[in-house]
């Protein structure tokens, strides 16, 4: 039987507008599937139970008086912790910061409310929001509601997990480094991260961690468990007028991902990016949705992205460019956690010891931490301006090779693992460059759920004496069952050809038997 948590935004919208559900009625179920979910999975943070309870009621009555409506009229969605949302704490899960309180929403986070959206609370993150998984000293872990001993993934972790469960039917991320993306694959959801400089980044603190670099920049973008919901919170999140608070903004036309044709698309499809192995079910779910786009009428052809090390090597490079000093300010107060204290310790070396310290990863067979490490540490303003020419570079060789393939959208794995064992990013240091490549380029970039991992399949991976591939072994044994989703990507400012493959997969995908549709919880 359909029950209202497990409907989606646009459904509850519909239902609610046509008078077959009240806001209230909607707010009371899925606080009450938080309330059965939340003391296994630690995903909402910061519940907002009685105001939502107030909104949804005064959502109804003004109804009843026959207000206009938004188009999230009565929809409960959730918020991820970074962002300001007025009288809550925005702490990126330092301790320190405990009793933060935001002044007043953030404006993505006016939008969704003036759209008539109804907080019902926030969601956990990884420390900083600086890795794959939703971990800090504030709030604890957030388990994957597919399997407890697995990570929901980070830093919007806490928003896929509530999200995966029936918890709430929309939530707002953000991302950096795979941060919506890789959530999304890990709990068996939808995520978009839109192009760079689509949507404001005024919603969370500067204060916190200013990265004064525009080089690499995070992007807020909507999670849920449909892509016509992602395009719903899109239409309300990318509406003309954010330039009015934001200059930064390019007052770039939202498009209707409905007026893309599939079958006019042509698809540049890789299952390997020559960087990190993908693990076997997600190469094949790759493989899968090549097969079902082209008997919809794509043309996809196979195709080598170029240089992903380089992509990689910028990120690395960018993101130490300060040696983490704006990192270790903001840490100051507080301990970090397991996952950025190597971080921190390799950016502290001194000069003399590098050359030995480097000799001994090598000699120790450590060839992934060797090459992340060369990557890191304080650049002058020269240097650091160089990277910025290199990162340009990078990105016009890579506009340059998809123009010349004549190519609308690539299709590729999220990341080369399902969700990770607690705390195994501590070791696994660039298993992500499937997702981070795009945010190097800064374009859009989608994921949909596809399938679960077979029995059988779970590892083809050679046994190493490198950590991070000991690591990713680790990962994948036992994986059988976790969610596996697929990665879509477009032209900058092309998002509707990102949700138009997206739901075309979504619909292929949703019709399988292993399709992750609700986790056992």
């Amino acid at each position: 039987m359909t029950t209202i948590t497990s409907l989606g935004a646009a459904e509850i919208a519909r239902k609610i507008r046509a008078k077959e559900l009240s806001a209230r009625e909607v707010v009371d179920a899925q606080i009450r599937r938080i309330e059965e979910v939340n003391p296994l999975l630690n995903a909402v943070v910061i519940p907002l139970f009685e105001q939502a309870r107030r909104e949804a009621e005064a959502a109804d009555t003004a109804q009843l008086r026959g207000d206009p409506l938004g188009p999230l009229h009565g929809v409960p969605i959730t918020i991820k912790e970074q962002f300001l949302v007025e009288g809550t704490a925005t702490t990126f899960g330092l301790p320190s910061q405990k009793h933060h309180r935001a002044e007043a929403d953030g404006p993505l986070v006016k939008r969704l409310r003036d759209a008539g959206a109804i907080i019902l609370g926030k969601t956990n993150v990884s420390q900083m929001l600086l890795f794959i998984e939703s971990d800090n000293h504030l709030y604890g872990r957030t388990n994957n509601p597919w399997n407890f001993e697995r990570s929901c993934g980070g830093s919007s972790g806490g928003e896929a997990a509530i999200i995966a469960a029936g918890g709430s039917p929309l939530g707002l991320g953000g991302d950096f480094g795979g941060s919506i993306r890789e959530p999304a694959h890990f709990c068996g959801i939808q995520g978009l991260k839109p192009t760079s400089l689509r949507l404001t980044n005024f919603d969370t603190r500067s204060d916190l961690l200013p990265r004064g670099q525009e080089v690499i920049l995070p992007q807020p973008g909507p999670m849920a468990r449909t892509v016509a919901d992602l395009a719903l919170a899109m239409d309300v999140l990318a509406a003309p007028g954010q330039d009015r608070f934001d200059p930064s903004i390019p007052p770039v036309p939202w498009r209707n991902f409905a007026d893309v044709a599939v079958k006019s698309l042509r698809v540049a499809v890789y299952e390997d990016d020559g960087y990190f192995k993908a693990a076997p079910a997600i190469r094949r779910v790759v493989r899968e949705a090549a097969e079902a786009l082209h008997g919809m009428g794509a043309q996809v052809v196979a195709w080598n992205p170029p240089a992903v090390g380089e992509a990689m090597r910028l990120f690395f490079s960018v993101f130490t460019a300060d040696d983490s000093a704006a990192l270790r300010h903001a840490l100051r107060n507080d301990e970090p956690m397991p996952q950025l204290k190597g971080i921190l310790r390799s950016t502290q070396i001194p000069g003399f010891m590098k050359k030995l310290f480097k000799k001994r990863l090598r000699s120790a067979g450590e060839e992934r931490f060797l090459r992340v490490f060369e990557t890191i540490g304080v650049r002058s303003a020269e240097e650091f301006w160089k990277l910025v020419v290199e990162r340009n570079q990078y990105r016009l060789r890579f506009m340059q090779e998809l123009e010349a393939g004549g190519f609308d959208a690539i299709l590729c794995p999220p990341t080369s693992l399902p969700a990770v064992l607690h705390g195994s990013t501590t070791d696994l240091l660039d298993f992500d460059s499937y997702a981070r490549l795009f945010n190097v380029l800064g374009l859009p970039a989608g994921v949909v759920a596809a399938g679960r991992v077979r029995a059988g399949e779970e590892s083809d991976r050679q046994p190493s004496r490198d950590s991070v591939e000991q690591a990713a072994l680790r990962v994948e044994a036992g994986s059988a069952g976790l969610p596996v989703g697929v990665q879509v990507a477009s032209h900058h400012w092309r998002e509707d050809i990102v949700l138009a493959v997206m739901s075309a997969l979504e619909s292929h995908f949703s019709r399988q038997a292993d399709y992750p549709a609700q986790p056992p919880i």
